[in-house]
C-alpha cells in the first residue's frame, strides 16, 4: 500500500515549480493549561502571495503533524493549534499544480494526499484548534474543519469554499465535514449557493454566526485572545456546545434546495455542483471516511474534465491577464488625473460620477442641458453615498468628503477648464457625440483626455473633426457600472500612447478589468452578444416558438436567458446596436422586424411576470409575425454556436483584440459568462464547434483543456 509520503513525493515530482508552504512548529505555555504546540502555515512571502497547498506543502504539514503527534504521545503537549501568516490563513490547493495533471491516477493522488494529511489533525491524541486569522478558502477552510475547535478573526475579509465556482468540489473534507458540523442547509449555502453566486465570500462574523467557528475575536489581538480561549477550553472552563443536526427531512430538503439552485444557475451544464450535492446527500449518515472516498473520486473525475480546465483558465484570465492588459502602453507615459468631467447627468453618467469620485477621490463635475437634470444627477450621487454610509461601507467623514467632490454646472468652460479627463455619456448618436466633443475641446487644456462611453459607435469618427483627435479614447463601461468589472478601452485611429496609457492608469484606479480593443463596430462584448441574440431572434422570426429558442441555449449555463438579457439591456438599445452592426456587416447581422415592432409598441421586453415567472406577454405574442420553419432545441443551439464561433474567428482576423483570451476575459467580466465555459472559446473548442466552423480550435491544446 502506498504511504502518504510516497503519494506526495510522486505528486511533487509532477510539480517542480510549487511555491512551497512551510509548517513551523513553536511551543507556547498556556496559563494553567500546559505546553501547547502551534503550527504556522507560511510560504515566506507577503500577503500578496497567499499560502497554498501543493504536494510539497502537504508533505511539510505531514512532518509537522508527525512531530506534534509524538509530543502528544509523550505527554509533553496538551493541545495543537494551526494558524497562518499575517492576513492569510491559507487559500487552498495550488491550482498551477492541478493544471499540470494529465491522468486520473495522478488526480486521485492529489485528493488522497490532502485527506491523508488533514485527517491526521483529528487523531493527534490531544485537542486540536484552528485559528482563522486571515483569508481562508478551499483547502485552507478544510484544514481547519479537521480540527476539533475553530476561532475566527472579526477582521477576516474572505472565507469560502469556491471549488464549485471553478468546476471542482470541496475535496479535502468540505463536502463531508461541513454539513455534519453546521447542518446540510447551511452547508449548501456555503458550498453551492455562495459559489454559484459569483464566488461570494463570507466575513469573519458570518463564519461565526454559521457555526463554522466556535468563537469570534477582534483582529488586533486575535491570536492572543484565541490562545486564552483555548486555555479555558483545555481547563474545562469553557464548554463548546453545538446545536443538533437535522438528519431527517431537513437534510433532504437542503439537498433539494441545492439542486434547485444548481439548475437555476447552470441548468445541468456543469457537473461540479451536482457531484458536491451527491456527496452532501450521502454524508447524512455521518460516515466521514465514506465521504472522503467519494470526494477523492469526484475530485479526480472533475480534474480530468473540461469544465475545471476552463474554470482554471478563466480564473487565470481574471487574476493575471486582467491585471496586465495585453497591448497597453508603458504606464510611465500616463498623465496624472486631478479632476474629472462628466458630460451628461442621466443614470449612466451619474453612475460614472459616483465611481470616479469613490475610486479616484478627485473633484468630479457633471454638466447637462438644464439645471434640473444637473441637480438630479448630483442628487443621485449624493443619495448613493448616503446609502453607503447607512450600510457602514464609508464613515461620516468619508461620506462628507465624497459628496463635496461631486458637483454640477451648466457652464462647460467653468466645469471642465481645469479637468484632466472628461468622459461623455450622452445619447448614442454620432452627430450628438461629435458636437459634445467639439464643445468640450474648445474649453479644456490641450492635454486633457476626451473619453467616450459609446457602446457601438466609431471612436475614430467621433474624433475626426477635432483639432486634437489623438487624445480621444473609447472608455466603454458595462451596466451596472458598480458591479461589472470590464472596461473596453478603445484605441481610435489617431489615439496616441500617452492618452491610451492615461486611460489604462485611470482604469486601474477604478479597479476595473481593462481590455484594449480596436475601434471596430460594437467592439467585443456587444458584437458577440448581438450576433448571439440576433441568431435567436432570426430563428424566432423564421417560425421557432420563443420558448424553444430560449431553452435551446440553457445547456450553456448562462447567467440569464437571451430575452431576459434583452429586457435588461432594453429592446431599443438592442435594436440600435443591431442596426449599427447591420450597416457594417449586413451579411451577418440582421435587424429583426419583430424586435422593431416590440420597440415601436413601447414594450420593455418579451415577458410579463404576473405569476412570478417569465411568461410571453400576450401583447408581444400578438405583434410577432413568424414564418413556418420550426427548429428543434439542438438545431437552434448549433446554429447559435456556429454564428458565435464564426464571429469570434472574424474578430481575431480583424485584430479587434490581441488573442482569443481577451474575448473570453471580456465575456466573463463584461457579460458574466460562466467560468465553466472559460468565457466561450474553450467551450466552442471542447464541443467541436470551432473546428466545424473555422477549421481549427481557438486555443492550443492544454491551455484550457487536459494537457496531451
Amino acid at each position: 500500500m502506498t504511504t502518504t509520503a510516497e503519494l506526495l513525493k510522486g505528486a511533487a515530482e509532477l510539480f517542480p515549480d510549487e511555491v512551497v508552504t512551510q509548517a513551523h512548529v513553536r511551543h507556547i505555555d498556556l496559563p494553567g493549561a500546559g505546553h501547547f504546540a502551534l503550527i504556522t502555515l507560511d510560504n515566506g512571502l507577503d500577503h500578496t502571495k497567499p499560502t497554498t497547498f501543493g504536494p510539497q506543502s502537504l508533505a511539510n504539514l505531514d512532518k509537522a503533524i508527525d512531530q506534534v503527534e509524538a509530543e502528544a504521545a509523550a505527554g509533553s503537549i496538551t493541545g495543537v493549534g494551526v494558524t497562518g501568516k499575517p492576513f492569510i490563513f491559507a487559500v487552498g490547493a495550488d491550482l498551477k499544480g492541478v493544471e499540470l495533471l494529465k491522468n486520473h491516477d495522478d488526480a486521485l493522488a492529489i485528493g488522497k494526499g490532502g485527506h491523508e494529511v488533514f485527517k491526521r489533525l483529528s487523531a493527534v491524541g490531544v485537542p486540536t484548534f484552528a485559528y482563522y486569522n486571515g483569508a481562508a478558502m478551499g483547502g485552507g477552510v478544510e484544514v481547519g474543519l479537521h480540527c476539533a475547535y475553530r476561532t475566527v478573526s472579526a477582521a477576516l475579509p474572505a472565507f469560502s469554499l469556491p471549488e464549485v465556482f471553478l468546476g471542482l468540489v470541496p475535496g479535502w473534507g468540505g463536502c463531508t465535514i461541513l454539513p455534519n458540523l453546521i447542518g446540510a442547509d447551511r452547508a449548501v449555502s456555503v458550498i453551492i449557493e455562495n459559489s454559484l453566486n459569483q464566488n461570494k465570500q463570507l466575513k469573519g462574523a458570518q463564519v461565526y454566526e454559521l457555526g463554522i467557528a466556535d468563537a469570534l475575536f477582534e483582529g488586533a489581538d486575535f491570536l492572543e485572545q484565541s490562545l486564552l480561549w483555548t486555555a479555558a477550553v483545555l481547563k474545562g472552563e469553557i464548554e463548546v456546545v453545538r446545536p443538533g443536526i437535522d438528519r431527517g427531512e431537513g437534510w433532504d430538503k437542503a439537498v433539494a434546495r441545492g439542486r434547485f439552485i444548481a439548475d437555476s444557475k447552470v441548468h445541468g451544464a456543469a457537473p461540479a455542483a451536482y457531484r458536491a450535492l451527491d456527496i452532501i446527500e450521502a454524508a447524512k449518515n455521518g460516515d466521514l471516511q465514506q465521504g472522503f472516498d467519494a470526494e477523492d473520486v469526484a475530485l479526480a473525475d472533475l480534474i480530468m474534465g473540461g469544465e475545471l480546465r476552463s474554470g482554471i483558465y478563466a480564473f487565470n484570465l481574471v487574476q493575471k491577464r486582467g491585471k496586465r492588459p495585453a497591448g497597453a502602453p508603458d504606464k510611465s507615459l500616463a498623465r496624472p488625473v486631478g479632476k474629472v468631467g462628466v458630460v451628461g447627468a442621466g443614470l449612466m453618467a451619474s453612475q460614472l460620477a459616483l465611481l470616479f469620485a469613490r475610486r479616484l477621490e478627485v473633484p468630479v463635475v457633471l454638466t447637462d442641458i438644464d439645471q434640473e437634470r444637473v441637480d438630479k444627477g448630483v442628487g443621485y450621487v449624493h443619495g448613493e453615498i448616503d446609502k453607503l454610509l447607512l450600510k457602514g461601507r464609508v464613515n461620516q467623514d468619508k461620506a462628507n468628503r465624497l459628496k463635496a467632490l461631486v458637483s454640477g454646472s451648466l457652464d462647460k468652460a467653468a466645469a471642465f477648464g481645469d479637468a484632466d479627463f472628461v468622459i461623455e455619456a450622452v445619447f448614442e448618436e454620432i452627430g450628438v457625440k461629435q458636437q459634445v466633443f467639439a464643445e468640450v475641446e474648445a474649453v479644456v487644456s490641450p492635454t486633457a483626455i476626451l473619453a467616450t462611453n459609446t457602446s457601438s459607435l466609431s471612436v475614430s469618427e467621433m474624433a475626426s473633426k477635432l483639432e486634437h483627435p489623438e487624445r480621444v479614447v473609447g472608455f466603454h463601461f458595462f451596466n451596472p457600472v458598480a458591479i461589472l468589472p470590464l472596461l473596453e478601452i478603445v484605441r481610435g485611429e489617431q489615439t496616441d500612447d500617452a492618452s491610451l496609457a492615461t486611460a489604462f492608469g485611470v482604469a486601474k484606479k477604478l479597479k476595473k478589468t481593462a481590455v484594449l480593443v480596436k475601434d471596430a463596430p460594437a467592439f467585443v462584448v456587444n458584437r458577440i452578444l448581438t450576433r448571439f441574440m440576433g441568431e435567436i431572434q432570426n430563428v424566432i422570426d423564421e417560425g421557432t416558438p420563443v420558448a424553444v429558442a430560449e431553452k435551446a441555449v440553457e445547456p450553456l449555463g448562462l447567467p440569464m436567458s437571451p430575452l431576459v438579457l434583452l429586457e435588461l439591456v432594453g429592446p431599443a438599445i438592442g435594436l440600435h446596436v443591431s442596426e449599427t452592426l447591420n450597416r457594417s456587416f449586413p451579411d451577418r447581422f440582421t435587424v429583426s422586424p419583430n424586435l422593431a415592432a416590440v420597440v415601436k409598441a413601447g414594450k420593455r421586453g418579451f415577458y410579463v411576470y404576473d405569476s412570478g415567472k417569465p411568461e410571453l406577454d400576450p401583447e408581444v405574442a400578438a405583434l410577432l409575425v413568424q414564418g413556418d420553419s420550426v427548429l428543434t432545441e439542438d438545431q437552434v443551439r448549433a446554429r447559435v454556436l456556429d454564428a458565435v464561433a464564426q464571429e469570434i474567428g472574424l474578430m481575431l482576423e480583424e485584430g479587434v483584440v490581441a488573442e482569443a483570451q481577451d474575448i473570453d476575459l471580456c465575456l466573463i467580466t463584461g457579460a458574466g459568462w460562466p467560468f465553466h465555459l472559460g468565457g466561450i472559446t474553450p467551450y466552442l473548442d471542447r464541443e467541436g464547434v470551432s473546428e466545424r466552423v473555422n477549421g481549427k480550435p481557438f486555443l492550443a491544446p492544454g491551455v484550457a483543456s487536459v494537457p496531451a
